[in-house]
């Protein structure tokens, strides 16, 4: 990025930023918020055209700064996304790295002709290595903190056990930093000297590096190479680590080291879906069909949420048939893999996602969709 660039992005060195008070650093904020949550209370209509509006907007402004503009491309939401931009006459290219999806979804990434990028380490060598992917991506962060203690992160540590924040953080008490009491009692034994505290210690690693090494360190050094920066099919009724992030930034962020524009973000899940239907969508069949409630509501038959098949970001919020449930009916090779010997412990004995899932309470090891034999005990599960 040139010069005039990072001072269009924001003015200010980032050893003046640490200078800044928590108070000086979150001016505004709640404002920002107030005003984007009356966004997402807003018709299905308006949010339509307000994503447009941003897209324009988006473009446009790249142009300006001589950047080209890609669509990162995944699961539904994505797929929706670049096409809802390439409704809108724009020539974005959408890339992926199609590999760590369903074969559904790969299927219709095919179908759509996107780039393919392949990412830079296995899924096996990154469990192994690191942990496992579970719970959300800000909670398996921060479990992994508590694995990997240092000096420098002792601050953020009590944090994470207590809710009390250092200087940087304002001196607060009961933050979110605080992990929920309930993870807390599974993974917080690492800080059990330190904090005076009797929590367990799984026994396995947990760890937040998978998404950075399968994709978006891919997408990254591809929008790099092509001076492009993305679209994301970010939504902040999804809740997790993003939500306050696009409360705060909004759809168009133009950020010091990070640009990007996430015109779906006051979108709900219902939203969503509606404009899948009104694009004439191909839904991947991971997902089911798109389906209307007696109430209106619109749900997917099958799937709610993807990614890729050792994934368990959210599964302790899915109700079953849950994701690893439909990775066994459509792959049973593959769940077989996942859940009983994609690592190994200290002793060299083979293990999987099934003794993840058992240690936080998730069931999966019998075969719920063999007994959904009727359409209407389908379409009754709780999915």
């Amino acid at each position: 990025m040139n010069n005039q660039n990072k001072t269009a992005c924001g003015a200010g060195t980032p050893t003046a930023e640490k200078k800044k008070s928590y108070a000086e650093r979150t001016a505004g904020q709640d404002e920002k918020i107030a005003t984007f949550i009356v966004k997402q209370k807003q018709s299905y209509e308006f949010k339509v055209k307000y994503a447009e509006i941003r897209v324009h907007e988006f473009i446009r402004e790249c142009n300006i700064r001589n950047l080209n503009t890609h669509v990162s491309v995944g699961g539904l939401d994505s797929i929706t996304l670049y096409l809802f931009i390439k409704s809108l006459g724009y020539k974005v290219p959408g890339i992926t790295v199609s590999l760590l999806e369903d074969k559904s979804i790969q299927e219709v990434h095919n179908q759509l002709e996107l780039v393919k990028l392949k990412p830079y380490r296995s899924k096996v060598n990154i469990i192994q290595e690191f942990g496992f992917p579970v719970l959300s991506k800000e909670i398996a962060a921060k479990i992994e903190l508590l694995q990997n203690p240092s000096e420098k992160n002792k601050t953020v540590r009590h944090a994470i056990i207590t809710g009390e924040t250092g200087e940087f953080g304002g001196y607060r008490k009961n933050t979110r930093m605080r992990l929920a009491q309930k993870w807390l009692d599974l993974f917080g034994g690492y800080e059990n000297e330190n904090e005076g505290v009797n929590y367990q210690i799984p026994p396995f690693k947990v760890s937040s590096k998978c998404c950075y090494y399968l994709k978006e360190k891919p997408c990254d050094d591809w929008a790099k190479e092509h001076n492009s920066v993305p679209f994301l099919g970010l939504m902040a009724s999804e809740g997790g680590r993003r939500q306050k992030s696009l409360m705060i930034n909004g759809c168009n962020y133009f950020g010091k080291s990070t640009i990007r524009s996430a015109p779906f973000a006051i979108f709900s899940r219902q939203d969503l879906l509606q404009l899948a239907l009104d694009l004439n969508v191909p839904i991947p069949s991971i997902y089911g069909t798109i389906e209307r409630k007696e109430d209106g509501t619109l749900y997917t038959t099958k799937a709610q949420r993807t990614g890729c098949s050792m994934c368990g970001f959210g599964i302790q919020l899915e109700k079953r048939p849950h994701r690893f449930d439909y990775l066994r009916q459509n792959n049973p090779k593959e769940w077989e893999f996942w859940m009983y010997r994609c690592c190994k412990d200290e002793y060299g004995n083979d293990f999987g996602w099934g003794k993840v899932l058992d240690y936080i309470g998730v069931e999966w090891e019998d075969d719920i969709l063999s007994q959904l034999t009727f359409k209407e005990d389908i379409q009754n599960a709780d999915i």
